[in-house]
């Protein structure tokens, strides 16, 4: 046996602190406070079972219970949240994510993050098919004719987009503001708010389609938009399509990653 072989074995545990974490997963698969009974029965333990982990859980501060009986996260719990979430970086966390989401779709996958000049390409992972792609790293998107652009705008708070807006002509595909083309600009981020993600197709690359999705942050801000992109041919543009499914599971994925406790909700 050499030293690396004890690195790729099981590793032993205690059976009672994985029952333990049968516990904690339940109360955060419910994302609501639970009795003693509701939560026992979610992980699948007696409720006599779980009240002996239950009240180790509030000793050592992971639970409280309240006067109500109900068991919701204590403070070691909020204090090892906030550590995660202080030691978060977007683009690092997301990096597993994008990769496998371009290999499962075979499609060109971006990731932007909004910087001084807007919505910016920080990661871009080329699909294994040959496509004209007119993007790199570094490319700012516009607001108005890109994908990726009106996600951000359509979760944007309207001060900040207007100020954002005012510069939309220095970025890829940009438009100068237009008063006549406000109510349907206004009415297209209102859609993408409704569905979760939002489509380019053939535009501002000829034949090239595009679906965009955003990633939400613990405090429900915009911290990644995510894009498929892949040649018109083959590529499936539906909302519903194994594309935007695919998409919009990975999106929910990273935004519960990051502190989304409704990711589902939030990301449509």
């Amino acid at each position: 046996m050499t030293m690396f072989d004890e690195d790729i074995k099981p590793q032993r545990g205690i059976n009672a602190l994985d029952a333990t974490g049968d516990l904690l997963r339940a109360l955060v698969a419910a994302g609501q406070p639970l009795t003693l009974r509701d939560l026992a029965a979610a992980a699948g333990m007696p409720p006599a079972k779980a009240f002996a982990h239950l009240v180790s859980l509030v000793k050592v501060g992971l639970l409280a219970r309240d006067d109500a009986g109900l068991f919701h996260a204590g403070p070691l719990s909020r204090e090892l949240g906030l550590i995660a979430l202080q030691r978060l970086s977007p683009i690092r966390d997301a990096e597993s994510e994008i990769v496998a989401l371009a290999a499962s779709t075979s499609m060109t996958v971006a990731a932007a993050a909004l910087g001084p000049l807007g919505p910016t390409v920080i990661r871009l992972e080329e699909s294994a098919r040959p496509q004209h792609v007119s993007l790199r790293v570094g490319t700012a998107m516009s607001f108005v004719n890109t994908a990726i652009g009106r996600v951000y705008a359509a979760h944007l708070p309207a001060d900040v987009l207007a100020s954002l807006m005012e510069q939309d002509g220095i970025r890829l595909a940009g438009a100068a503001p237009d008063a006549a083309l406000e109510a349907a600009y206004r009415a297209r981020l209102d859609g993408i708010r409704a569905r979760g993600l939002d489509t380019a197709l053939g535009a501002p690359v000829p034949g090239i389609h595009t679906l965009a999705a955003p990633v939400f942050d613990h405090t429900g801000s915009v911290c990644l938009v995510i894009a498929l992109i892949g040649s018109s041919g083959g590529f499936d543009s539906a909302a519903d399509g194994p594309l935007a499914r695919a998409l919009l599971a990975a999106t929910r994925r990273l935004s519960w990653r990051f502190g989304l406790m409704e990711a589902g909700d939030k990301a449509g």
